[in-house]
């Protein structure tokens, strides 16, 4: 993407170690991949999240068959809430997390190499990533009031 000068422009986007990756020991690891691919982080907060706030994330899926685990296990324990920015960082993010399942998750990426396979893909997968420009900003103001 680039502004209307023609320069690339910078993004936001909304990281989320999920309780799993919390549990093992694994959000440092996360961190230094998203800062060694050159993404600054602007916030970051260890925090549990309430119903509240798990509803609005996911309002999106509800009535959807994984809605309800995946909001359970997302109250399960904290979650490292991350703001990252960067020139196409989403994109950028989404590609170094890897596919949602860990066991077909390329080697190289968070999934496929932090990633165990549970029979739960879709809600321990280690990491959440916004998947749009409009996604991030609302996902942001959510976790992030303040910024």
């Amino acid at each position: 993407m680039t502004d209307t000068t023609g320069a690339p422009r910078t993004e936001r986007t909304l990281i989320l170690v999920k309780p799993d990756g919390v549990r093992r020991g694994v959000s440092g690891e996360i961190l230094r991949r998203v800062e060694a691919k050159g993404y600054r982080l602007t916030a970051v907060e260890l925090r549990t999240a309430d119903d509240a706030l798990l509803a609005a994330h996911y309002a999106e899926h509800v009535g959807k068959p994984f809605y309800a685990p995946l909001v359970e296990f997302m109250a399960s324990g904290p979650v490292l809430a991350v703001v990252a920015e960067g020139e196409r960082v989403i994109e950028g993010f989404r590609s170094l997390a890897g596919t949602t399942d860990p066991t077909s998750a390329a080697p190289g990426t968070i999934r496929g190499d932090l990633g165990r396979d549970w029979g739960l893909a879709v809600q321990q997968n280690l990491v959440h990533g916004s998947d749009s420009v409009e996604s991030a900003e609302r996902e942001i103001a959510l976790w992030f009031p303040a910024l």
